[in-house]
């Protein structure tokens, strides 16, 4: 297969999955958890196992769990997330909650919505600079074109994911910007590995081989690692996804949905997207020279 004689149908799928997501982001914006929002955190502990269901029913009851939901985080111990609650409101909610079983309070915290503010402001500010930092280096490193072309492939991971997130409404908190710096880290490492095989192949490149032929023989060389790679790492994703616990599991499923974009896009984005600016660069030195 010649992955960038290809690189039109990578393309093609990269929108066809990112399209969805972003007209969902752009009508139903993404479902922020308290983190941003603010609201409350009430985390009790039952001294017997209780079904999930019945403490959801105690907080439907109130018109609450539309808000956030719940978590289960424990045999007996759940996350209970809401809108802000007045003093009265939580009395009468954790009276609600003793009369279903006799539990502990570990934890009752309220997030200000000034706090979810700032937060969403460092958050779009560290993706920023991550941004900038990389282009820096990759161009010192390679080239600007190179570190253009891996910024366009983070962008791909970026909406991948919040598309997603947004598509099912899946709830957003600050484990999730964790999550996205985390696969900005992976798959910009994946894609230097790449240029780095590409940059030793342009080298040693023969008389007469097309930049299309060498880069493709590049991705070739780099696929097993890849792909073991990104295997390695979806084991411990899934198995944490199913065993850690509820709390982190919306962080395991970006990282999830971010480790597959990952690899995908710096096999057939980044490297491809490189190709089409160098072929530009070369089209623009000929109209030049014929001008």
């Amino acid at each position: 297969m010649h992955f960038i004689n290809l690189r039109k149908i990578w393309y093609a799928i990269s929108i066809a999955v990112i399209l969805p997501g972003l007209i969902s982001l752009m009508l139903h914006g993404l479902n922020l958890g308290i983190d941003f929002t603010g609201g409350n955190i009430l985390e009790v502990r039952f001294e017997q196992a209780m079904p999930v269901e019945k403490v959801r029913e105690v907080v439907s009851a109130r018109g609450l769990e539309a808000s956030h939901g719940i978590q289960k985080s424990g045999a007996s111990d759940y996350i209970i997330r809401t809108r802000h609650l007045t003093q009265d409101e939580q009395e009468k909610l954790m009276a609600a909650l003793n009369d279903l079983g006799k539990n502990t309070v570990l934890r009752n915290e309220s997030v200000g919505p000034t706090i979810g503010r700032e937060l969403t402001t460092k958050a779009i500010l560290a993706l920023l600079v991550a941004s900038v930092l990389m282009i820096i280096y990759i161009t010192i490193r390679f080239e600007f074109k190179q570190g253009i072309a891996a910024i366009i492939a983070l962008l791909h991971d970026t909406l991948v994911v919040t598309g997603i997130f947004s598509l099912f409404r899946i709830e957003v908190d600050s484990t999730f910007v964790a999550a996205l710096l985390t696969i900005i880290g992976y798959s910009i490492n994946d894609t230097i590995v790449i240029f780095d095989r590409i940059r030793e192949n342009m080298r040693a490149r023969k008389k007469g081989e097309s930049l299309e032929d060498v880069v493709n023989i590049s991705l070739w060389q780099t696929m097993t690692r890849s792909i073991n790679t990104v295997l390695t790492v979806i084991f411990v994703l899934v198995a944490l996804y199913f065993l850690g616990g509820s709390t982190i599991r919306n962080f395991v499923l970006a990282m999830l949905i971010g480790v597959f974009s990952g690899a995908y896009s710096s096999i057939f984005n980044a490297s491809p997207l490189w190709v089409d600016f160098k072929l530009l660069e070369r089209r623009g030195r000929v109209k030049e020279a014929r001008a």
